[in-house]
């Protein structure tokens, strides 16, 4: 990483921390049912009545175990650090069911934790993990911090809930997201705090579930700052979102970018329309574009964001197709819609892909649109909104009044007929299906659905190992 760009992600993580600090407070356990699994050592036992002594220490040190293990009861901790060592050779034991993570909880149950610490050291070793239909766990005011490659701090599957408020989680390891999602998605609710992640593969936010965060800080210093796969979404609320993705964990694709759109064809989620939406806050990007879509449709809406791209060579927006999918009809559907919005930047739309751009409540866009003059294009100016060219674009369709766009000196051309500045237009946005590209092998209606039937014994071929490689950001 350029050392520049480092320095600017930690001024943004210095002022993330002091907005978003966490409390302190002395608080005692009031657990009522949780259980340790497997040969765990702890520093005090856990009581099922309140008052139990503070600062209690929960210690995993086996493979494929559990520090504390909740299963369809409710259960409270409080004012606890658990340590988690040990690995976990069973891939999708793991990233899918919770095997081996430090704190799981499934089976319906509800947990509740409260300024705790969690620090894992081991391979799969996810910090915090929610699973299955009906389970919720609750954290706040806590510290996660994971080391080991495959393992993220918060991880929700099977349909889970996990509502979390004012952490500082960080995550070092490649393919280890702070805020993890995994087959069967669910939700997962985020308010305040600092979630930063140093590895490969590793965004701050990898969705395969519905995500909302908000008043929180970002950060990734190597991989994109958020990824969403599939049916899912991303819902920003007034949060800093800083991205340096210099490392790539995948040779799919040639770009960089701080959020990724795509669908993976691995099964990991439903095909469908994709979401991401922010509403005001920052987006920084030091590498790369600003946004990529590949391979499904996705709709974009941001509201009063600041968008600062650092890299003078990337652009704003890239639909394009890549190494996701079935050769010539993999490429990006977006619905981009701004509203409120001053933004700079271009955009690109190859020949599998298009674009429905909408620029709504006084937007302001100054930018090319496809001036590769490649995918199809429909642009969408309200009474009060402005485009302003860089460069000529080469669009399908267009409605606006006449003094929408500024030429700037360029030349815009609508289905081939070079268009006059003042010109009231009226056009039809494309059509596009939200079904992605299926790759070789795959079967329609890939499930993102909560796994069902037994959980698989080992890993791929019924062996225990690796699971093939994971797309890149996984």
């Amino acid at each position: 990483m350029k050392k520049n760009n480092l320095i600017k992600i930690m001024s943004i993580v210095t002022a993330a921390v002091l907005a978003f600090s966490l409390t302190a407070c002395g608080k005692t356990n009031t657990d009522a049912a949780g259980q340790n699994a497997g040969a765990v050592t702890e520093t005090a036992s856990v009581s099922d009545t309140a008052g139990t002594a503070a600062n209690e220490e929960i210690t995993s040190t086996n493979d494929s175990e559990h520090a504390i293990e909740v299963s369809g009861e409710t259960a409270e901790y409080a004012n606890i650090k658990v340590t988690k060592t040990g690995d976990s050779d069973l891939g999708d034991e793991a990233d899918f069911y919770g095997d081996n993570a430090a704190v799981f909880a499934t089976e319906g149950a509800t947990l509740t934790l409260t300024d705790i610490e969690v620090d894992t050291n081991g391979k799969h070793a996810n910090a915090v993990f929610s699973y299955g239909e009906g389970t919720t766990v609750n954290i706040s005011d806590s510290v996660i911090t994971t080391s080991g490659d495959c393992s993220g701090g918060l991880m929700t599957t099977g349909g889970g809930t996990m509502n979390a408020e004012n952490l500082d989680i960080h995550t070092t390891g490649n393919s280890s997201a702070a805020i993890r999602s995994d087959r069967g998605g669910g939700t997962v609710n985020v308010t305040g705090g600092t979630y930063t992640t140093d590895g490969k593969g590793s965004p701050v936010i990898y969705s395969t579930a519905d995500i909302t965060v908000s008043d929180a800080a970002l950060v990734s210093t190597a991989s994109q700052g958020v990824v969403v796969e599939g049916r899912n979404s991303v819902t920003l609320n007034n949060v800093t979102l800083a991205a340096d993705n210099n490392m790539k964990n995948s040779d799919k694709s040639d770009w960089y970018q701080a959020v990724m759109i795509y669908q993976s064809m691995s099964g990991d989620a439903a095909e469908g329309l994709a979401t991401f939406t922010m509403t005001d806050g920052s987006l920084t990007n030091m590498n790369g574009d600003v946004f990529f879509v590949n391979n499904t449709t996705a709709a974009i809406t941001l509201e009063n964001v600041e968008i600062v791209n650092q890299d003078t060579d990337g652009v704003f927006l890239r639909a394009a197709a890549a190494g996701w999918g079935s050769e010539g009809s993999n490429g990006g559907k977006v619905k981009l819609t701004l509203n409120n919005q001053t933004l700079e930047g271009d955009i690109l739309v190859d020949s599998v892909s298009a674009l429905n751009m909408y620029l709504a409540s006084g937007t302001v866009y100054t930018g090319a649109v496809n001036e590769e003059n490649k995918g199809e294009v429909y642009v969408e100016i309200e009474s009060g909104s402005k485009w302003v060219l860089t460069g000529d674009s080469y669009i399908t369709s267009l409605t606006c009044d006449a003094d929408s766009i500024d030429l700037n000196g360029h030349k815009l051309y609508i289905n081939g007929t070079e268009y006059s500045e003042g010109t009231v237009s009226s056009g039809t946005a494309i059509e596009m299906e939200t079904e992605s590209s299926m790759g070789a092998g795959q079967q329609d209606g890939m499930p993102g659905d909560a796994p069902s039937g037994d959980r698989p014994q080992g890993g791929p071929n019924g062996e225990n190992g690796e699971p093939p490689a994971r797309p890149d950001g996984h």
